[in-house]
């Protein structure tokens, strides 16, 4: 009799071994998996890039009314990054002394925008976003105008403040 009852405490006992050993392999391997998500979420939140005025070009070659395609060095650049670490603005000339500068990248979902300089406008390809030269909205699906860079001139240099890459919004509604 002695051999019948621990038959089945042995089978519990292994069974109920497997049942906690796959619970713990299952938690490590979610902890494996959650910790390098929950890193690329909270990185950019955590993370002080800084804000530097970066030279784009002399004050005499940007004439007065254009809107000029301008490349820069990214805000926080990495060692490796390479070409990745030049971004680009539209830089317009308002008057002698006053500039805009916008930001390459669609309000909508970041695609690059292009100036169509015949038109004055903005123009996302990607969804049809259409943007006037002040960078406000004229249609589309944009919820907001393009991000704007601050821009002064230095000693007969124009230059950009870098700041991280404006962050899009998709419009819920």
């Amino acid at each position: 009799m002695n051999e019948k009852s621990s038959a089945p405490t042995e089978a519990l006992n292994r069974r109920k071994f497997l049942t906690r050993l796959s619970i713990a392999l299952g938690g490590f391997t979610a902890a494996v998996v959650a910790i390098p998500v929950l890193g690329a979420i909270l990185a950019p939140l955590l993370q002080k890039v800084p804000s530097l005025w970066r030279p784009i070009g002399k004050l005499q070659d940007f004439a007065i009314g254009e809107t000029t395609l301008v490349y820069f060095e990214n805000a926080s650049p990495t060692p490796w990054a390479g070409l990745t670490a030049k971004t680009g603005a539209w830089l317009r000339r308002i008057d002698q002394n006053n500039f805009e500068a916008f930001a390459l990248n669609c309000a909508h979902l970041g695609c690059p925008v292009s100036w169509i300089a015949d038109a004055e406008i903005f123009l996302c390809p990607c969804h049809g976003g259409v943007y006037y030269k002040d960078g406000t909205v004229a249609s589309g699906p944009p919820p907001t105008g393009l991000s704007k860079y601050p821009v002064r001139i230095n000693q007969g240099q124009i230059e950009i403040q870098t700041e991280p890459i404006p962050i899009t919004t998709i419009n819920a509604g």
